[in-house]
């Protein structure tokens, strides 16, 4: 496997504090109406942004749906270099609150989502992770997401109707048969589900959609899988029954400060030959 992470590594890093990632209040008055210069510059990672304050650094997406929030989050508003009358709307991304944002926060040197991606997100929940990858992938982009709980469902499929790109789905991923009518083949596989199998819920999926050579972002919650067992021991096993799907692993980064006992894996996949 490739080298583990548990830190960022070349390109910039920001420096972020946890009471910014918390959602705490600026001194400033951050947002459109301070008096702070605010600069927003470009992400190593397409779609994603850098809020540059006399503070701290800000982690963003560009709002898919200028105006809304999902989870309470902060938004900035900055003025349209190329066209001065118009405002371009930004979304805080709460490391706290997500494991993707918290991988990249942490350093994660790729997550195979860009504009005009197609992602299949297993894990879903009310929408507060997959609402910016939404905004990631935009417009020619889409996210197919996986959600088995009812009641997290109706929160989904409510913050949906604001984003023409993402399409919720709520059934048990350990069933991809049941929704591969709904979904196409995908550029990458998120996952995010607290479940005992869940390198297994990955590799199924991966089968019915993830094209070769796709990418996954896979994070795992070791004490879903054996609270007794060490939490390197459980990440390990993980990761050796991804390589048996067909998987093959780049990195494995900490999601320390941001959650604990959690690890994000990523890497590619090659589905195995059939047998003549």
């Amino acid at each position: 496997m490739g080298k583990e992470n548990r830190g960022g590594r070349g390109g910039h890093k920001p420096n972020f504090s946890n009471r910014s990632q918390r959602g705490g209040r600026p001194r400033t008055g951050l947002g459109a109406k301070s008096k702070q210069k605010t600069i927003i510059e470009p992400h190593r990672f397409p779609g994603v942004f850098i809020a540059k304050t006399p503070q701290y650094d800000l982690l963003l997406t560009k709002n898919f749906s200028p105006g809304q929030t999902v989870y309470g989050e902060k938004k900035i508003q900055v003025t349209d270099e190329s066209s001065p009358e118009t405002k371009i709307e930004y979304r805080v991304w709460n490391a706290f609150r997500s494991k993707l944002g918290a991988a990249i926060l942490n350093g994660i040197e790729s997550i195979y989502m860009q504009p005009g991606s197609k992602v299949l997100y297993l894990g879903a929940a009310s929408g507060t992770t997959i609402s910016h990858v939404s905004d990631i992938v935009g417009e020619n982009g889409v996210v197919y997401g996986i959600e088995i709980s009812e009641r997290s469902g109706r929160d989904l499929i409510n913050m949906a109707k604001m984003r023409n790109n993402l399409i919720p789905i709520i059934e048990d991923g350990r069933k991809p048969y049941k929704y591969r009518m709904m979904v196409s083949m995908v550029d990458c596989i998120f996952a995010d589900v607290a479940q005992p199998d869940q390198a297994r819920i990955v590799g199924m999926n991966a089968q019915y959609f993830l094209k070769n050579g796709g990418g996954f972002v896979f994070s795992i919650k070791a004490t879903c899988i054996d609270s007794t067992a060490e939490p390197a021991v459980v990440f390990a096993n993980q990761i050796q029954e991804l390589k048996k799907m067909g998987f093959k692993t780049k990195e494995q980064v900490t999601l320390e400060p941001f959650e604990r006992d959690h690890c994000v894996v990523t890497g590619v996949y090659r589905a195995k030959k059939k047998k003549e």
